[in-house]
């Protein structure tokens, strides 16, 4: 991969990791809630679901599951089913204005860290169409000529800086807002634009047409 091929590629996906979606809301909704440190344990998360699927875009697994109807409309289902979950769970859960410590804090007895990376991780396998979208998008920076394994490790380094660097970018200005905000009227309002969101976009992944 060239050097000028890959700075095409940075250049867009950075564009397309600009875009606020679902992680994002978390590493904002958690920022806010638990401190900007939280965000570690939804990126890793987040990540940790990318790379299963680079792994299956680049052996040509991506593009063979994009052409089932079946599966597509069963993973539809459930990830626009489950961001609504998530949604009215957001909107219904009392808070109380207090920062909690990452390291300390727990969650039904499990610890934050754990609940935050297994939350994430759903989220980004709950949009099917972050594998369509990888599997036309990531084939177009590949030299056919060189090696795909090298070109898709380079791919998948490049997807782990950005989305780091975005999603600690989003965590510093909302939790700096938290401390400054901290009270439990700005938590509820906070819960009530992005639970509406996180239904918002489980209605728009239910209603999506496959095209």
């Amino acid at each position: 991969m060239s050097v000028e091929i890959w700075l095409m590629f940075s250049m867009a996906y950075l564009a397309v990791t600009l875009s606020p979606g679902p992680n994002v809301l978390l590493v904002v909704q958690n920022s806010i809630k638990y401190g900007c440190k939280s965000a570690i344990s939804t990126i890793i998360g987040n990540l940790a679901c990318q790379f299963i699927v680079v792994s299956m875009v680049a052996v040509g697994v991506g593009g063979i599951i994009t052409q089932l109807p079946a599966w597509f409309f069963a993973m539809k289902c459930i990830g626009g089913v489950y961001l609504i979950y998530l949604g009215c769970q957001t909107l219904i859960k009392k808070h109380t204005g207090v920062l909690v410590s990452k390291e300390m804090a727990t969650v039904s007895g499990a610890p934050v860290a754990r609940i935050l990376f297994k939350q994430a991780f759903v989220v980004s396998a709950s949009n099917p169409k972050t594998l369509i979208f990888l599997s036309a998008f990531l084939p177009q920076f590949i030299d056919a000529t060189k090696s795909q394994l090298f070109q898709f490790s380079i791919m998948y380094c490049s997807i782990c800086l950005i989305v780091f660097l975005v999603h600690i970018a989003y965590a510093l200005i909302f939790s700096g807002v938290g401390r400054k905000f901290k009270s439990i009227q700005f938590e509820d309002k906070l819960s009530k634009v992005v639970g509406g969101l996180f239904i918002s976009m489980g209605g728009g992944i239910l209603l999506s047409s496959r095209s």
